[in-house]
């Protein structure tokens, strides 16, 4: 009895000190997290924009943590692959990932066997950034306004050609959505990468390129390349000359290339939150703005609940393009 009793009252002294913790001793580790390095997927090649908004944003928390954030580059399936290995991952908050567009909006109408279900299997943390995408042309075409490259696709039907870095990419995804809102048709041509496309563009292989901002940024510069139109709601600071799509006569178009930090699903909510400050805080740092105002990009930062609903509001924007257009992945 006396044995019984001692151990009574070692149960009671735990449980005084655990008392109004959730989860008890779980909650005692949460307090110690993290206490080994955390790993951040970006399920993308290196120097592209999600790598570098994966590292900006890992180097900003670094810098005011001292924590040691690991990149692991995991390519593959239009990002899909990383964001499996995620999902899969244990809700501990040693794992994380850069999401975006593709793999979160996207990919789900565009693959017909998708790995995980975002809404479901993740952890929304907080959005990081966005980027338009900008229209461009060669020099010598003789498009000088958005006005100009419609009035031609509607007077020649599908004789217009948009390249595009792949089947279901922003890029691909904006002509085809352009195109739809404003009733006109030209010919989609895939490519396997930006730096093709520019070639081709300025070759005069095809007429029309939707890009990211720093694959053409250079050619920009140089006049080899002329900006008609950006699918944000208002003018980029980079190219404050080139007007919107929106202001060019169709309100309410703005299709962006978004960037967001994620989790595996049922993260604790004391670790959801650490990462959301911190991820935000590394959002207000001068260099990590100082490089996303460099590739056109606009730093965010949001809640959880901010972040999950404005996926939820993407998935159908999208699907209805995918559908409309009846795009499939290559």
């Amino acid at each position: 009895m006396r044995r019984r009793a001692l151990l009574g009252a070692a149960s009671a002294g735990l449980a005084a000190l655990t008392a109004g913790r959730p989860l008890g001793l779980r909650a005692l580790a949460q307090e110690s997290w993290p206490d080994r390095p955390i790993r951040l997927i970006v399920p993308y090649p290196p120097g592209g924009g999600t790598d570098m908004v994966g590292r900006a944003v890992a180097s900003g928390i670094t810098k005011s943590t001292g924590w040691n954030i690991v990149i692991d580059n995991r390519p593959g399936a239009g990002g899909n692959l990383g964001l499996d290995a995620l999902a899969k991952s244990a809700a501990d908050g040693y794992t994380i990932a850069v999401g975006q567009t593709s793999n979160l909006a996207i990919n789900p109408s565009l693959y017909p066997l998708m790995p995980y279900e975002p809404l479901r299997d993740l952890t929304f943390v907080s959005l990081l950034a966005r980027q338009p995408v900008v229209l461009v042309v060669r020099r010598d075409s003789p498009f000088r306004s958005l006005a100009d490259v419609l009035a031609a696709a509607k007077a020649k039907p599908g004789e217009l050609t948009a390249g595009h870095p792949g089947s279901g990419t922003v890029g691909h995804l904006v002509g085809e959505m352009l195109a739809h809102r404003t009733g006109v048709q030209w010919t989609e041509v895939p490519y396997r990468g930006a730096a093709q496309v520019a070639t081709d563009l300025l070759a005069g292989r095809v007429d029309l390129y939707f890009a990211n901002p720093p694959s053409v940024r250079g050619f920009l510069d140089s006049g080899d390349l002329r900006a008609l139109a950006v699918t944000s709601a208002e003018r980029m600071p980079v190219l404050p000359a080139v007007p919107t799509i929106a202001e060019s006569g169709f309100p309410g178009f703005e299709a962006l290339n978004w960037t967001g930090l994620v989790a595996p699903a049922r993260l604790p909510a004391p670790i959801l939150d650490r990462l959301n400050a911190e991820a935000r805080k590394a959002l207000q740092l001068d260099e990590v703005r100082s490089q996303f105002a460099g590739e056109g990009m606009t730093p965010l930062g949001s809640s959880p609940e901010e972040f999950r609903r404005y996926v939820a509001d993407e998935i159908p924007k999208w699907r209805e393009i995918v559908q409309a257009a009846q795009v499939q992945v290559d």
